[in-house]
C-alpha cells in the first residue's frame, strides 16, 4: 500500500492489519510513523512490513512491487494511496515545475504501479485487485488553486475504469476510493481552519470526515467475497457533500 504512514493511508493499513492481512507499509520520508503502524499491525493479528520509495523517481513503483513480493511470496491487492495536492495556485500563476511535480506524484506512480501489479497478477495467474485513491475535487474542480489536482485525480479515475474493462476477464479488479473533505496533514496544509469550519456547513452530516471513516469502504473493496463482482467503480466517501 502506497502512502501508508499517515492520514488515511495509515488508518487503512491498520484496519487490513486488524483483519490478519499481510501490508506492505510503503513511506516516502516517515520512516518513524511506518513503523508503528507496522507494529499496530503485527499488534493486531496481521503481518506488517514497511518499505521507503520516493514514488515520484523513475522505477520506484516497480521496485515496491518486487519488494512486496519477495516480502509475502505474491501480491493479491495494490493499493495506490500516495498523492499531494503540493499547492494551491491560480491557473495564471501555475508554473511548469509545480505542473510536473503534480503528474510526478499524483499520475505517474499510479500508471507505473498498476503496470507492474498486472504484470506480476499475470505472473501469479490468479487474478487481483487494484484500488486507486481520487478525490472528490474529481468531479467538482475541487476549491480555487485546485485545478491541476482536480484534473490528476480525474486521470485516476478514468484510467482506473478503462483498466476495469481491459483486465476485468483476467479476474483482475479495479475500483476507486474518492475521499471527500477529510482531516489529514495535507488537508490542514492546504486549507485553512475558516475554509474547513465552512465546508463543513455544506456537509449532510455537519462534519468533516475522519481517515477512519474511510477504511470500511477499503476493507470492502479488498474483499472478493464482499465485493467479487464489483470493479470500475469509483465509491465516494464525503457525508453527502457529492451525491453523484
Amino acid at each position: 500500500m502506497t502512502g501508508a504512514s499517515r492520514g488515511i493511508g495509515a488508518a487503512v493499513a491498520q484496519g487490513l492489519g486488524a483483519h490478519g492481512a499481510k501490508v506492505m507499509v510503503h513511506y516516502r520520508s516517515g520512516r518513524a510513523e511506518a513503523e508503528a503502524v507496522a507494529v499496530y499491525i503485527q499488534e493486531h493479528g496481521g503481518i506488517g512490513r514497511i518499505v521507503q520509495a520516493d514514488l515520484a523517481e523513475p522505477g520506484a513503483p516497480d521496485r515496491l512491487i518486487q519488494e512486496t513480493v519477495a516480502a509475502f511470496g505474491r501480491l493479491d491487492v495494490l493499493i495506490n494511496n500516495a498523492g499531494d495536492q503540493i499547492s494551491r495556485v491560480s491557473l495564471p500563476d501555475f508554473p511548469d515545475e509545480l505542473f510536473e511535480r503534480h503528474m510526478a506524484i499524483n499520475v505517474q506512480p499510479v500508471f507505473s504501479a498498476c503496470r507492474a501489479a498486472v504484470r506480476q497478477f499475470r505472473k501469479q495467474n490468479s487474478g487481483g485487485n487494484i484500488i486507486n485513491v481520487s478525490s472528490v475535487a474529481a468531479r467538482t474542480g475541487g476549491g480555487a488553486g485546485s485545478a491541476v489536482y482536480a484534473g490528476a485525480k480525474a486521470f485516476v479515475s478514468t484510467f482506473s475504469r478503462s483498466i476495469a474493462k481491459e483486465h476485468a476477464r483476467e479476474g483482475i479488479r479495479v475500483n476507486v476510493v474518492s475521499p471527500g473533505v477529510i482531516t489529514t496533514d495535507m488537508q490542514d496544509r492546504v486549507t485553512s481552519q475558516e475554509q474547513l469550519k465552512a465546508t463543513a456547513t455544506q456537509i449532510p452530516m455537519g462534519r468533516i470526515g475522519d481517515p477512519d471513516d474511510c477504511v470500511g469502504t477499503f476493507l470492502f473493496l479488498c474483499s472478493d467475497q464482499l465485493s467479487g463482482y464489483v470493479t470500475g467503480q469509483v465509491v465516494e466517501i464525503n457525508g453527502g457533500l457529492l451525491m453523484p
